[in-house]
Parts: structure tokens; C-alpha cells; sequence
């Protein structure tokens, strides 16, 4: 019989609005586009990570997100370095950040293509951002789907967790093109967390947040 698991803590951004299991965030009265609604974010969260800013949009999303969603659980500090896997997905792989690549590059009069954007064009480098901030040295992987895809998502997080490779893994959704922006992050371990409802992670559960918090 497979060991159930458990979601002991998630966050899901959309477009102006977090949701977290026991509350929603309001909105910024100043939220007029992703720039401004990050900021606020990063500053109402009272973070002191100067790196934070040289990142690229998709980084600074999911950056923020996982923040809030492990915010009180267990994970930090439970599990060696090598025991926490990451496992995202997004339908749009680093294309804003790529886009903002060749407008560096697209006028032959104007050309100054930038090294510090180039770094960015490619999504796995969120994971990167992620792993670097919370000491994470286990397995991840970055999938590319049409849209968010929770029998992936679970599948491969199960996987990681029946082999014995990750006995936690931060699993999830992150999107970001222009002014549309979406992230979904969930942890999941073998252990019930202190969430007031206890959530099994399956495929269902993890689609059900996803949906239901439109």
C-alpha cells in the first residue's frame, strides 16, 4: 500500500491575489501591474534578500510564493539538504524573460544585449533562485505543459518520495507572461503538518486548490 502524503502547506498568486490555507491577502490599493504588486509583496513580507532584485520576473514569483507557502510548516530545518526535492511546471517556459532578452538585441542601432537578463532565459533557473535562498540540494525538475497539469505535478512529486530520493518536495505551478501571472506552490511530506484541515496530496486535492481559489 502506498504511505500517504501529505500538502502541510500551500500559497496560490493570482493575478493580484494571494490565497493562503487560512486567509487571503488583500489586494495592494496601488496593485496596477506586476511590478508594483510584487514590491508590495516583498515589502510586506519584511524579506532582506538584496538578490531578490536582480531577478527575473518568473523568479521573483515563484521566489515569493514559496516563501509564503512554507511559511509554518516543518520543512525549513527538518530535512537535510539533499532530502527536499523541487518539482514545478509552467506553460510558457522563460518566454517574458526572453522577450525582454530581444528587445535588447532586436534593433541593430540599439544593440546591447544584457548578460544579467540572458542568465534568465530559462525556466529551471527559478528552481535555481529557490534552492539557492532555502539550502535545497535534492531532485527537481521543470516541466513545460499546455496548462497546469496535476497528474504530472503529483506523479512525478509521488515518484520522488516512493523512491526514497526526497522525503519533502516543494511542488507546483509558476506563469508569468506580460501582465498575466498565476503560481501555485504546495510542500509535501510524509508527515500530517499543523494545518487546522489535513490535506493527503493527490492528484484531485492538488487540482481542487488550484481551481477552487479562482
Amino acid at each position: 500500500m502506498t504511505e500517504p502524503r501529505y500538502i502541510t502547506g500551500w500559497c496560490l498568486i493570482r493575478n493580484g491575489r494571494v490565497v493562503l490555507p487560512d486567509r487571503t491577502l488583500p489586494i495592494p490599493e496601488n496593485y496596477t501591474n506586476f511590478a508594483g504588486f510584487i514590491k508590495e509583496l516583498y515589502r510586506n513580507e519584511q524579506l532582506s534578500y538584496p538578490k531578490f532584485f536582480k531577478m527575473d520576473n518568473l523568479s521573483k514569483l515563484g521566489f515569493l510564493c514559496t516563501e509564503l507557502a512554507l511559511k509554518g510548516t516543518q520543512v525549513p530545518g527538518s530535512y537535510r539538504e539533499e532530502e527536499t526535492g523541487v518539482v514545478l511546471s509552467n506553460s510558457g517556459s522563460s518566454l517574458d524573460t526572453d522577450l525582454a532578452y530581444f528587445d535588447t538585441i532586436k534593433d541593430k542601432n540599439a544593440y546591447f544585449p544584457s548578460p544579467s537578463v540572458f542568465v534568465y532565459t530559462l525556466p529551471n533557473i527559478v528552481i535555481g533562485e529557490i534552492c539557492i535562498r532555502h539550502r535545497i540540494k535534492g531532485e527537481n525538475a521543470f516541466f513545460v505543459t499546455e496548462k497546469f497539469d496535476a497528474e504530472r505535478l503529483a506523479g512525478y512529486t509521488e515518484e520522488l518520495m516512493a523512491s526514497g530520493r526526497s522525503r519533502a518536495v516543494l511542488c507546483g505551478w509558476v506563469e508569468k507572461l506580460k501582465e498575466e501571472f498565476e503560481a501555485l506552490l504546495v510542500t509535501v511530506e510524509n508527515r500530517p503538518g499543523k494545518l487546522t484541515e489535513q490535506i493527503l496530496f493527490t492528484e484531485e486535492n492538488l487540482h481542487s486548490i488550484y481551481q477552487n481559489n479562482r
